[in-house]
């Protein structure tokens, strides 16, 4: 994976793929592209993304593979602004409960039993999208509020 910083400021990778973001994965379907707000778990150097049945994007992929996902950590009040833009391809592979479990976790917390009931009883209907990054751009796009 080749990473690109941006010239002047930049931010640890590691610690930010570790924080529970929302990353968008752009898809492309008959020359379109979409875009998909996911749930993302970091490993390995992948993205892992589960799939639902009622997700489209599985199909999107399998058609497609290459696509792009972007993940931004934002704050207003403090004018934190980190954004990293990967492109790479994906691959739908079966699903496996231990990764989706750990994928939920970083969003819902350990406590299996407190979570939403949308996400305790997955199977194997839904399927993993395995993203492997090509390239990223790394950029702390961060500002200075004067008030």
């Amino acid at each position: 994976m080749n990473i690109i910083r941006d010239t002047g400021k930049s931010f640890d990778l590691e610690d930010f793929l570790s924080k529970p973001l929302v990353a968008h994965l752009s898809t492309v379907v008959e020359d379109a592209p979409r875009d998909s707000p996911v749930w993302f778990y970091w490993k390995d150097n992948k993205i892992w993304i589960i799939g639902t049945a009622s997700d489209t994007f599985p199909d999107r992929i399998r058609e497609n593979p290459k696509c792009a996902i972007g993940i931004v950590n934002y704050n207003h009040h403090n004018g934190l602004f980190l954004h990293a833009g990967f492109r790479g391809t994906a691959t739908v592979k079966p699903f496996e409960k231990i990764i989706a479990d750990q994928l939920i976790s970083r969003y819902l917390g350990t406590e299996i039993e407190e979570w939403d009931p949308r996400f305790k009883n997955l199977d194997n209907s839904n399927v993993l999208i395995c993203f492997t990054p090509e390239t990223v751009v790394v950029r702390d796009q961060s500002f200075v509020l004067h008030k």
